[in-house]
């Protein structure tokens, strides 16, 4: 008897080294045993040291990937990543509430590691209104959640606010993750509609391959919910996921700059 995969869409920009946006997506779709299908937004150029220049795909490429995608797929998920500009939020955010996906994933890409700025201070506002308000879970990082919220964030109880701050712009979730924070654990604050903010700890890894991580993280969280799984414990698998591929990149030595995790360490 012929199975039937759970399909997860990534809509997200392009990294030729592998280790970020679309190409992490589908990595990580495709070790969690979930099928991958992708919609290219934004063409960065970049490799493991950073982001050299930016391309963004004609509006009407955009949409007619998308209008392909879930014309032909059954598709359980959608993990949306860079967005770029407004123009590029509009499309999605209308494409989205015309096939309504069951579970949507965002992760509010803003800045690269590099410092390259990959989502349009003229386009926060847009973010804000359009693609948040239809998230099942949303992942910003601490700087991700400081520019969302507009304010600076240094403690747990800061960490706190600013997720419930996050959470009344419209997601089910909101995670604001830890790994700009100081200390020996990695610890995400998670916030849901109606109930109180839960922790979730990992250890702490000291490690050069963290390009990718966001990218990584929320692309679990999607391939999770695509199988089945409840938000938290999509959340908290992810998070399992992600500190595995982190502690076994240290096996291998990727690039001259932030090396990628290793997406499938459970396999070799």
């Amino acid at each position: 008897m012929k199975r039937n995969f759970p399909i997860a869409l990534s809509i997200a920009g392009f990294d030729g080294s592998g280790g970020a946006g679309m190409q992490a997506d589908t990595k990580t779709f495709s070790a969690l045993g979930v099928y991958a299908c992708n919609v290219l937004t934004s063409l960065p150029i970049q490799n493991t040291t950073g982001v050299k220049g930016l391309y963004d795909l004609p509006i009407q490429a955009i949409e007619e990937q998308i209008d392909s995608m879930f014309e032909d797929l059954d598709i359980e998920a959608v993990k949306i990543g860079m967005l770029h500009k407004v123009e590029i939020i509009e499309l999605v955010a209308r494409k989205m509430q015309q096939y309504k996906p069951k579970f949507v994933v965002v992760d509010p890409v803003m800045v690269a590691k590099s410092g390259h700025r990959l989502l349009e201070e003229s386009a926060v506002d847009a973010l804000k209104s359009l693609i948040l308000p239809i998230a099942t879970v949303l992942t910003p990082n601490i700087p991700e959640a400081i520019d969302l919220v507009g304010h600076d964030i240094k403690s747990k109880s800061d960490m706190e606010f600013a997720a419930m701050e996050i959470l009344k712009m419209g997601s089910k979730a909101v995670v604001v993750k830890g790994g700009h924070a100081e200390g020996n654990e990695s610890e995400d604050c998670i916030v849901m509609q109606s109930e109180s903010p839960v922790w979730i700890s990992a250890k702490r890894i000291v490690s050069n391959n963290t390009h990718g991580t966001g990218c990584t993280f929320s692309a679990a969280i999607a391939a999770q919910l695509a199988k089945g799984e409840n938000i938290y414990n999509a959340i908290k698998k992810a998070k399992s996921y992600l500190t595995q591929a982190i502690l076994a990149s240290a096996e291998y030595n990727i690039g001259k700059g932030k090396g990628p995790v290793h997406f499938f360490h459970a396999f070799w």
